[in-house]
């Protein structure tokens, strides 16, 4: 079969530890390019991995899915995954345990609107991209100076929910699920690497809630980002469509298989 990777780092370790188990298995594996001219201009591929978020890249994801390519994700699910108002709307509709938000159409403006009173809040650009804005504000002084430094930025908020510092990086391939612990990117000490986590020490049900997750969400290949608020009780804070899936046994191997089996479906 050919299978063709969406992105302009056909290096990542996720994408080419896949390659390496599909080209072992005989099976023809490309990289394109969202930003080339003319990316789409050849014969389809029997799938598309997209592993890419760019404009173009969406764009070139709705180009192959209008001449009947399969594309995992797809590209409607992608960009829901990029605005985190429609995310958080969408989960809480379905009944996953997702952070009440609220959305402003700027910093500047909601900074000066009502003066700030607690309980903390945590404040996100509402467009999810590399380099966003992620961060915890506890007093007015917090705010006005994240609204100088971001003040047309489009924003959600959420109230901090208590907990013990760590996220868990919960990752799906199909069916298969994997975990970490990572620091919260909130938390004083930063993010640091994240530490493998064997499913049997997730609470009873994350697991599911995941798979779940990816129903709600049209999802093949995302992650989920937990907190644990107390006595194993989830709460969801991020959807990510394609994430890395970095230093974790058996995802290479799970990508590659998955490919295959949407291959074959669609032919």
């Amino acid at each position: 079969m050919r299978i063709c990777l969406v992105t302009p780092e056909p290096g990542h370790p996720l994408l080419a530890a896949a390659r390496v188990c599909l080209e072992a298995a005989g099976h023809r594996v490309e990289s394109l390019d969202p930003a080339a001219p003319g990316a789409a201009a050849d014969g389809l591929a029997d799938v598309y991995l997209l592993k890419a978020r760019t404009p173009r890249a969406l764009e070139l994801a709705r180009e192959l899915e209008r001449r009947g390519a399969p594309v995992l994700n797809s590209a409607a699910a992608t960009a829901l995954c990029q605005d985190r108002t429609r995310m958080a709307e969408l989960a809480l509709r379905a009944g996953l345990p997702f952070a009440a938000t609220r959305t402003y159409g700027s910093l500047a403006d909601w900074a000066a609107g009502a003066p700030f009173q607690g309980p903390p809040l945590v404040v996100k650009s509402r467009h999810s991209r590399r380099a966003d804005l992620v961060a915890r504000v506890d007093d007015a002084e917090r705010l006005r100076e994240l609204a100088r430094a971001w003040p047309q930025e489009p924003v959600v908020v959420q109230e901090f929910a208590p907990n013990s510092g760590w996220d868990h990086k919960l990752w799906a391939i199909g069916d298969r699920v994997f975990a970490a612990l990572r620091r919260s990117e909130l938390a004083p000490q930063g993010r640091g690497p994240a530490r493998p986590l064997a499913l049997a020490e997730l609470p009873t049900g994350w697991a599911d809630l995941v798979r779940r997750a990816g129903e709600v969400f049209s999802l093949d290949v995302y992650g989920v980002d937990l907190i644990d608020t107390g006595d194993g009780t989830p709460l969801i804070v991020d959807v990510n469509a394609f994430p890395g899936v970095r230093g974790q046994t058996g995802a290479p191997e799970a990508l590659a298989a998955l490919a295959l089996d949407r291959a074959a479906a669609a032919r």
